[in-house]
């Protein structure tokens, strides 16, 4: 039994991985994740012979299961929905923080929203964690042939719906990884940016936004937000001062990576409001130098914020 647990353990951060990926939801990934022990806590000794492969199967199955189960219910959501935002400090170890930034970006887990869930899988299965075909095939319980359509058909999804900003991607589909210089500069626009929209002034805004950036903003309904997304860098700033300027006194805001991009907590009294992550855009010369904000994506849906106050808990703490 302690051994199982233990192989159990090893695996977690890679099932939770994949399930955030699968859902956008920590939450529903922690769930699966939890699922998942029950069911190899259940399993036969003879069917655990291949730890990984078992509980990734059973992982990856049972988010499919729960993607269809969710579709009416994000068909019907008000306004723009956006994932529930994973975050670390922005200290975090570098492996982590590159690992983020490549395949868990906002901008791409919406994009993902437009794959049916088998064409996710597969798809996240074979470019994010890097799956031979004849693996993808056992865990979905498919031919190859078929797994090699549905990542086929998922790419070309992924290429139609996919953000001009993004890292370009490289053969194996997942995005550049940044070198710290650019995460310190993306970290810096963001400071920047926030700096100005306190200010109110629109002149302290010059050179951070992209002429085309757009501000993506989640409610679910239960709290103000744009429904729609907000298009050009003249409305953008407009909008973002006009929220500062309602912000209640004495909000604080606490500095982390959303999702592998710079970003900010704000929160009162204990309690997180929003998260605001920032989506840079290369604007400069062939090494990178230079750069600019593309998107903002503000999720200010209250349910997608309650598993910030743990992380919110140790870091007024310190």
């Amino acid at each position: 039994m302690i051994e199982n647990v233990a192989l159990f353990e090893k695996h977690r951060r890679r099932l939770f991985g994949l399930a955030y990926r699968m859902l956008g939801s920590v939450s529903a990934a922690e769930d699966a994740v939890q699922d998942t022990y029950l069911r190899w806590h259940r399993a036969r000794p003879e069917d655990l012979r291949n730890a990984e492969a078992w509980l990734v199967t059973a992982c990856t199955r049972l988010c499919i299961d729960r993607l269809r189960a969710m579709k009416a219910e994000r068909q019907a959501y008000t306004g723009e929905w956006l994932p529930e935002p994973l975050v670390a400090h922005p200290t975090a170890e570098a492996d982590f923080a590159t690992e983020l930034a490549d395949s868990l970006q906002i901008a791409f887990l919406v994009v993902l929203e437009t794959l049916r869930p088998a064409e996710r899988a597969a798809y996240l299965l074979r470019q994010a964690f890097d799956y031979e075909y004849a693996e993808i095939a056992g865990i979905l319980g498919k031919s190859e042939a078929a797994c090699r359509q549905l990542i086929s058909r998922a790419q070309r999804r992924l290429a139609e719906a996919r953000p001009q900003f993004d890292h370009p991607q490289q053969d194996d589909g997942i995005t550049e990884r940044p070198a710290h210089a650019k995460q310190q500069q993306a970290r810096d626009l963001a400071r920047r940016f926030i700096q100005a929209a306190a200010s109110g002034e629109p002149t302290a805004f010059a050179g951070l936004l992209m002429q085309d950036a757009t501000i993506h903003s989640d409610g679910g309904g239960k709290v103000s937000a744009a429904r729609n997304v907000i298009h050009g860098a003249d409305r953008c700033l407009r909008f973002f001062i006009g929220i500062t300027r309602k912000q209640p006194t004495g909000i604080q805001l606490h500095e982390c990576l959303i999702n592998g991009q710079p970003g900010f907590i704000t929160h009162l009294d204990g309690q997180a409001l929003s998260a605001i992550s920032f989506a840079i855009a290369p604007n400069g010369d062939a090494d990178g130098n230079g750069g600019a904000i593309q998107a903002i994506y503000i999720i200010r849906n209250p349910d997608k914020l309650r598993h910030l106050a743990p992380l919110l808990g140790r870091a007024l703490q310190h």
